[in-house]
């Protein structure tokens, strides 16, 4: 794990546990540079990895605050996967790999995903459980040639930690869309919908830095469960 990866899974974690509770200040840049011996640029790529991703804001003069612990909340503004958020929802939270498939780009998923027809597509259904209720289901389709190498054993933990950590790939934007649909078979078979007719529908087609889509991802929410939130900066 880099330096970088290493000073902001350490702060990260110290505010899904609540060690850093809402309103508490980060460890200062020189003190967090004297801890991990790294350079200051490193030390603030950690810190504004974290105010991009909803966890912190900073205040002229003063330092670096944390801004939200709240459980069961997905930030808008930033990427960030299941598993960086899974700290802050709990222990009893869990991924039930239920599809995990190599099909061909065709037909309306073309529309989704830049790449040439017929490229071969890694699709991933995940089922996010918690408290023992089924609430999210994830629809990843990533590029092969672009994200080789990928298995269950990988899916039931961290794509992205392993795109980024082990690929040494740079995640760098997404574009986002979030709609109400009915449910549909899906739904109906993955998650407990308890009477629900439709779920909130937040889809991403995600970038590498060098501009590749390198992803297309549906993730299907129920309606009871989730709230949505994001960090308006003028």
């Amino acid at each position: 794990m880099t330096k970088y990866n290493q000073i902001y899974s350490d702060l990260l974690a110290s505010i899904t546990s609540e060690r850093l509770q809402h309103g508490a200040r980060l460890p200062s840049e020189a003190e967090l540079m004297a801890t991990y011996e790294a350079s200051r640029g490193t030390v603030r790529k950690a810190i504004e990895q974290l105010q991009e991703r909803g966890f912190a804001h900073k205040v002229h003069g003063k330092g670096t605050f944390v801004l939200s612990t709240r459980p069961i909340e997905f930030q808008l503004g930033g990427i960030v996967s299941f598993q960086e958020t899974w700290p802050r929802l709990g222990e009893n939270v869990s991924t039930d790999v239920v599809e995990f498939s190599q099909i061909a780009l065709e037909g309306a998923l073309h529309a989704h995903i830049d790449a040439e027809a017929g490229s071969s597509i890694t699709r991933i259904k995940r089922v996010r459980r918690i408290d023992g209720k089924r609430v999210i289901l994830d629809i990843n389709h990533f590029v092969t040639d672009l994200i080789p190498g990928l298995d269950e054993g990988i899916a039931q933990h961290s794509i992205y930690a392993y795109i980024e950590q082990h690929l040494k790939l740079q995640i760098s934007y997404a574009q986002r869309t979030i709609e109400a649909v009915p449910r549909n078979q899906d739904d109906q078979q993955h998650l407990d919908m308890d009477g629900q007719s439709h779920v909130i529908v937040v889809s991403n087609q995600t970038f590498l830095q060098d501009g590749r889509q390198f992803e297309y991802t549906e993730s299907r929410h129920t309606l009871d469960k989730f709230y949505f939130s994001d960090v308006a900066r003028r």
